[in-house]
Formats: C-alpha cells, sequence, structure tokens
C-alpha cells in the first residue's frame, strides 16, 4: 500500500517563493512512490501569498492551504499546519527554498529504516554573515546551558515526524512552542543529518535579532527553571560583593567626605534596587507564562482552507 507523505510549508510575505517551492516539490516526489500533499500554511501575510496558494490549489491536486486569521508567529503556524494534516509521516520546512527540498528523499529513506524522527541541523559556511554566525551559536550556547535539553548548533525547523509523534505533539497545550527543544524533548528514536542551506530566492528574513533573542528566551524559560537558580546564586553572590563597599563607607564617615547616612543609603538603594529588578524580571517571566497559559486561548485561528474535515 502506498503510503502518503504530508509536508507543511508556513510562509508569512512569500508569494514569489511558494510556486517555485511547489514546482520543487513535485519534481522530488515524481520519481517515489509516495502519494504526497503540500499544505501552506498563511500566517497572515499582507501581500499576494493567499491569491498565489488560492491559485496552486486549482491548478494541483497536491496543494492544499490554510490561512490564519492573523499572524500568529512561525511555531504556532507550524502547530496549525500538524494538527490539521493526516500523512504516514509529516516534513516540515520553511518556503523561502532555504531548506533543500532535495533533501526529502534521504529523510523518507531514514524514516522507512526506523527513524520516528529525522532532524536536520543547517552547516554554516562562510556565505553566511559572521554576526548571524555568532548569534546562532550564542542561541544554542544559552539553550544548552540554561535548559534541560541538549540541542545540536544549527538544528533547524526543517524535518520529519512518524505518525505517532505528530499525534503526540496534537496533545501540547502549552502556550509559547518551542518546537525544536519539544521534538528534543519527546524522544522517539531520532536521527540529525546535515544540510547545506540554499540562498534565499525572494523576500527577507522574518527572524529579526529582536526576535531571535525572545526565541531564546522562550525556549530556554520552557525547558528550565534553571535561571530563578541563578537568581538565587546572583543574590547571595551580590550581597558578598556589597560588603565590599564598607570600607569606603567608614573611610568616608572617619574623614568627613560625606553626609552622615548618606554612602550607606545610596550603597544599599543602588544595590537592592539593581538587583530586585533583576530577580523581579526573572520572575515575571515565569508568571508571565503562567498568566497566558492559563488564559486558554487557541494556538491560532483559522480563517480559510481547503482541507477537508
Amino acid at each position: 500500500m502506498k503510503r502518503n507523505v504530508s509536508i507543511v510549508v508556513p510562509v508569512s510575505n512569500e508569494e514569489s517563493n511558494v510556486s517555485v517551492l511547489t514546482a520543487a516539490l513535485n519534481e522530488v516526489f515524481r520519481p517515489l512512490n509516495y502519494g504526497y500533499t503540500v499544505t501552506f500554511v498563511d500566517d497572515g501575510s499582507v501581500d499576494n501569498t493567499l491569491s498565489e496558494l488560492k491559485k496552486l490549489a486549482e491548478e494541483n491536486k497536491h496543494v492544499f492551504f490554510i490561512s490564519l486569521a492573523r499572524n500568529f508567529g512561525h511555531q504556532n503556524a507550524l502547530k496549525a499546519g500538524l494538527d490539521l494534516v493526516d500523512g504516514d509521516c509529516v516534513i516540515m520546512m520553511d518556503g523561502d527554498m532555504q531548506h533543500p527540498p532535495s533533501l526529502i528523499p534521504e529523510m523518507i529513506a531514514l524514516w522507512e529504516s526506523g527513524n520516528d524522527i529525522v532532524y536536520t541541523i543547517r552547516k554554516d559556511h562562510k556565505e553566511i554573515p559572521l554576526m548571524k554566525r555568532k548569534t546562532s551559536n550564542m542561541f544554542y550556547n544559552l539553550i544548552n546551558n540554561l535548559s534541560d535539553i541538549e540541542l545540536e548548533p544549527g538544528t533547524a525547523d526543517f524535518r520529519l515526524l512518524d505518525r505517532k509523534v505528530v499525534e503526540v505533539f496534537r496533545a501540547f497545550k502549552e502556550t509559547d512552542l518551542f518546537m525544536r527543544g519539544l521534538v528534543k524533548w519527546m524522544g522517539f528514536r531520532q536521527l540529525g543529518i546535515e544540510y547545506n542551506p540554499q540562498q534565499r530566492m525572494q523576500g527577507q528574513s522574518k527572524y529579526t535579532v529582536r526576535k531571535m533573542i525572545r526565541f531564546a528566551l522562550q525556549g530556554i524559560t520552557s525547558f528550565s527553571t534553571r535561571p530563578l537558580y541563578i537568581a538565587a546564586y546572583l543574590g547571595f553572590i551580590f550581597s558578598l560583593i556589597s560588603l565590599l563597599y564598607v570600607p569606603y563607607i567608614l573611610y568616608s564617615l572617619w574623614f568627613g567626605h560625606a553626609i552622615n547616612g548618606w554612602a550607606s543609603i545610596i550603597a544599599t538603594i543602588a544595590f537592592f534596587g539593581g538587583l530586585q529588578l533583576m530577580i523581579l524580571g526573572i520572575i515575571g517571566m515565569y508568571l508571565g507564562k503562567l498568566f497566558m497559559q492559563s488564559k486558554q486561548r487557541p494556538h491560532y485561528i483559522v480563517k480559510e482552507s481547503n482541507l477537508q474535515g
């Protein structure tokens, strides 16, 4: 019996790329003995992406689309696709052609050999800007040192999941999704393969430095309470460091260089004010996650789709 492969592609303002990717996927699957569907998740695009997807769906029986009511973010768009497709395995990839479709036959072969999850690891080459390479390495170092999971540097959202893994993932209800961490945390039989990223066809990357920092904090706080322990350690360390200010206070009082009480008050305010703000910020991140989780809002809202059921 022919097995079916579902491909999920979140897109945001990629009107010039979706047709190119569809053609590339058609070429990849032409010699393969698999049924397949390509489901684009339009994450609140403001260009003509949705119109292009509707046109492709009319011309190609393999193409489907899910249009979200607004931009819910890349991770939530991926979840929308995983929730609604029904293949024997699901391949997630970006719509900018940086994830090479030519790698899919190898991923399927590794899945057929018994791997439940086949994930990819991006090989950084000299064409990638130095700053992007440095920030990427910093991102993975932070995740690995401050969380309870271990991610290989360069781990991408280009991956294959077996049907049973997708069923487990659908049951997750947490608000802040960190897909790379969740897939690693789930276990199962996993295998990583390296790939050389292709050049973006059109448009600009949606991951700004600000979004990368937020993404890192989201990943760390989703998988570890270690930052809370660090806050406690910092409180202890800064308390000891503050003792070094005592000799200066005594010197100022002894030689009359300061108004009585001024030095001790300033030292106390500066120390405890900064320490409290830092620790409250860390606690606030965790409380904020609990607050958002308590609302139990959906990860996404589907505006329209040509998927059945």
